[in-house]
C-alpha cells in the first residue's frame, strides 16, 4: 500500500514510533524481567502490578501465611487475584505459596519458566478484555514426599508458627478415599499402610504436613475447601480426618494428633462457596495477546492432559462466600470482595445457586441445546422460546420458594445470571458439557423447589416450566434431536438404565409409548420426591407426548408453553 505524503518531522515522529515498538514487542515476556518494560505493557493494554514482586516473595518464602494446593486455572485467577488486589490495596504484605498435588508438569511448565506470574483475562459480553499480570503466587512447590528438597521445603513452611490458612481447589475427587463399593482406591490403601513418612496422594500429603505442624507445637491453623461442591468443608475434613483415623489404627500417630485435628479452635475446616466460570484457555484469547505483543504465550498439554496456559482466559462475575472461622487469624478477605460469614449463610448462599438461581437454568439450556441442535450455550440465550423458559423458570416460579441468603439477593444474582452471565457470547460453553450427568443433578435442581412448593401450597401444580424442562430432559434422554437425526448423550452413570426403561418409544409414533416414564417420574432417588405426589407426574408425560409427537415437535412445545 502506498504512503501518503507527509512531512520530514512526521516521518521521524512515525519511524520512532516503529522502532520503539519492535523494541517493545521483543521484550513482552511473562517473566519478572520481562515486565520491566513497562512502556510496552501498558501500551498493549496489560495492567502490571504495583507492588514489588520480588519483595512480596522474599517476605513470603521467609514467613508464609497462605498455602494453596491445586494450583490450576480457578485459582490463578480468582483466589490469586484476590490477593493480588489485598497486596495491592497495602492490605497483605505476603502472597500465596502454590502446592501442585497431581500434575507436577504445570509446575514446571507453566509456573517456574513465568516466575510465577499469570496474565489474567477477563471475558466481558461485549467481545472487549481486560488484561492484568498478577504478582501474587510467590512460590510453586511439588507435594513429592519423594523429593527431599520439596518435601522438605513443605516441612518447613508447616512448621512455622505464623501459617494462618492453607486452601484447596483440587476438584470434589481430590477428596474421595473410596470407591462405589465403599472400598479404599488402591493409592489411598497404600497411603494408609506407608502412613505419614510417604505420603502420595493430595489427603495424606495434608494429613502429614498437619502432623507436621502438630510436632511442632501444635499450632492453630484454618482448613479452607474451596472446592465448587456442596458442603465442601465438611468433605475436606472426613477425608483428612480418616486418614488420620487409619495411620492411628497402625501406630503411626496418637490419638493425641486425631483430637488436635477434631478441635475446631485449633484445626478449623470452614465451609465456602465459589462461583466463577473458567473455560479452558481459548485460541482466540492466545491470538489476541500473541497479536499484542506477548511471546511463549501459547497452551501446553501436560503429560497427565491438564490443557493450561501462561495466561487463564474467565468471566468477570465472582462469588467467594466463606465461614469466618480462623484459629490464627487470616488475611483481610472482605476488603477484596469476599463474603465472610457463618455456616449457615454459607450453606443458603450455595442452595440459592444450586437451587434456583444458575444450576438449574444450565440444566434446562443442556437439555433442549443438545435436542434442538446448538453447541454453544450462549446462542441459546438469543432463542425466543429457550430465552423465556429461563426466565421462568428461575425468576418467575423460583423466586417464591428461593432461599435467600441475606448477603446476596437472589433477585439480583438471577437477573446477572440470565443478562450477564449466560449470554456471554465469549465464553466457551457447550450444553453437551453441562448435560453430563443430569441423573444426579435434576433432583437438587428441580427436586427441591417441587418440594418447596408442595410444603407451601399442597401440591406443584402452579408450576409449568419446571415440569417443561423435566419434559426436556426426558426427550433428550431419547437421543434424537428435534428434527430426528440421532445425536451422542453426554455420560451419566444413569444411561444405561434410563435408556432402559424408556425402550420402545419412537418420535412420531405416539402408540409406542405405553406409559415408559411412569418409573422415572416417580423414582424419588432421581428427584427426591415422587412427582405424581407432588401433582406434576400427568403433567410431564402430557407435555412429553406432545414433544415426540414428529420433527419439530420439541419446538412447536417450547412454542405453546412460553407463548
Amino acid at each position: 500500500m502506498q504512503s501518503s505524503p507527509v512531512s520530514e518531522g512526521s516521518k521521524a515522529f512515525g519511524h520512532n514510533i516503529l522502532l520503539y515498538e519492535k523494541e517493545s514487542v521483543a521484550n513482552m515476556k511473562l517473566t519478572l524481567n520481562g515486565i520491566k518494560e513497562t512502556a510496552a505493557w501498558e501500551a498493549a493494554g496489560i495492567k502490571l502490578p504495583s507492588y514489588s514482586i520480588e519483595q512480596v516473595a522474599e517476605e513470603t518464602k521467609k514467613a508464609p501465611v497462605w498455602v494453596h494446593f491445586g494450583a490450576g486455572n480457578i485459582f490463578r485467577i480468582f483466589i490469586g487475584g484476590l490477593a493480588d488486589r489485598l497486596i495491592a490495596q497495602g492490605e497483605m504484605k505476603k502472597g500465596i505459596t502454590c502446592v501442585e498435588t497431581f500434575d507436577f508438569d504445570v509446575v514446571d511448565k507453566i509456573y517456574k519458566p513465568y516466575d510465577n506470574l499469570v496474565l489474567a483475562v477477563t471475558l466481558k459480553a461485549d467481545g472487549s478484555t481486560d488484561k492484568q499480570v498478577i504478582g501474587s503466587l510467590t512460590e510453586a512447590i511439588k507435594a513429592q514426599s519423594n523429593v527431599p528438597e520439596e518435601w522438605n521445603r513443605l516441612k518447613e513452611i508447616f512448621t512455622d508458627p505464623g501459617l494462618q490458612m492453607i486452601s484447596f481447589t483440587i476438584t470434589e475427587k481430590g477428596y474421595a478415599l473410596k470407591n462405589a463399593e465403599g472400598n479404599y482406591f488402591p493409592f489411598v490403601q497404600a497411603d494408609i499402610d506407608n502412613g505419614p513418612e510417604k505420603p502420595g496422594a493430595a489427603m495424606a500429603v495434608v494429613c502429614a504436613l498437619l502432623f507436621e505442624r502438630f510436632k511442632a507445637g501444635k499450632h492453630p491453623l484454618a482448613v479452607v475447601s474451596m472446592d465448587n461442591c456442596s458442603h465442601n468443608g465438611e468433605k475436606l475434613q472426613n477425608s483428612i480426618l480418616t486418614m488420620a483415623k487409619e495411620w492411628e489404627k497402625k501406630g503411626f500417630v496418637g490419638a493425641d494428633f486425631v483430637a488436635y485435628l477434631s478441635d475446631e479452635k485449633q484445626v478449623s475446616f470452614p465451609w465456602s462457596m465459589i462461583d466463577k466460570i473458567t473455560p479452558r484457555p481459548a485460541d482466540s484469547v492466545c491470538r489476541e495477546l500473541e497479536k499484542a505483543g506477548v511471546e511463549d504465550i501459547a497452551p501446553v498439554i501436560t503429560s497427565k492432559k491438564t490443557y493450561i496456559a501462561p495466561f487463564v482466559n474467565a468471566e468477570g462475575p465472582q462469588y467467594l462466600v466463606i465461614e469466618d472461622k480462623f484459629p490464627n487469624g487470616r488475611p483481610a478477605l472482605e476488603k477484596a470482595g469476599v463474603y465472610m460469614t457463618d455456616r449457615d449463610t454459607v450453606n443458603k448462599v450455595e442452595r440459592m445457586k444450586v437451587t434456583t438461581c444458575l444450576n438449574p437454568l444450565h440444566t434446562a439450556l443442556a437439555v433442549y441445546g443438545c435436542v434442538l441442535g446448538y453447541t454453544l450455550i450462549a446462542d441459546e440465550m438469543k432463542d425466543q422460546e429457550l430465552n423465556k423458559l429461563v426466565h421462568e423458570i428461575g425468576p418467575v416460579e423460583g423466586m417464591p420458594v428461593v432461599t435467600d441468603p441475606g448477603i446476596l439477593s437472589p433477585k439480583d444474582f438471577v437477573d446477572e445470571v440470565i443478562n450477564v452471565r449466560i449470554p456471554n457470547p465469549f465464553m466457551p460453553d457447550t450444553p453437551q458439557r453441562i448435560a453430563t450427568d443430569t441423573s444426579q443433578k435434576v433432583g437438587i435442581r428441580y427436586g427441591e423447589t417441587i418440594k418447596s412448593y408442595v410444603a407451601k401450597y399442597g401440591d406443584a401444580k402452579k408450576l409449568t416450566a419446571i415440569p417443561l424442562a423435566i419434559a426436556g430432559w426426558c426427550r433428550y434422554l431419547l437421543g434424537v434431536q428435534d428434527d430426528g437425526e440421532v445425536f451422542e448423550r453426554s455420560s451419566d452413570p444413569m444411561l444405561a438404565e434410563l435408556t432402559e426403561a424408556m425402550k420402545g418409544i419412537e418420535l412420531g409414533k405416539l402408540e409406542t409409548y405405553h406409559g415408559q416414564l411412569k418409573s422415572i417420574l416417580s423414582n424419588e432417588n432421581i428427584f427426591g420426591i415422587d412427582l405424581y405426589k407432588a401433582g406434576i407426574g400427568e403433567k410431564i408425560e402430557e407435555m412429553f407426548l406432545e414433544e415426540i409427537a414428529g420433527p419439530g415437535a420439541v419446538r412447536a412445545v417450547l412454542k405453546k408453553y412460553m407463548a
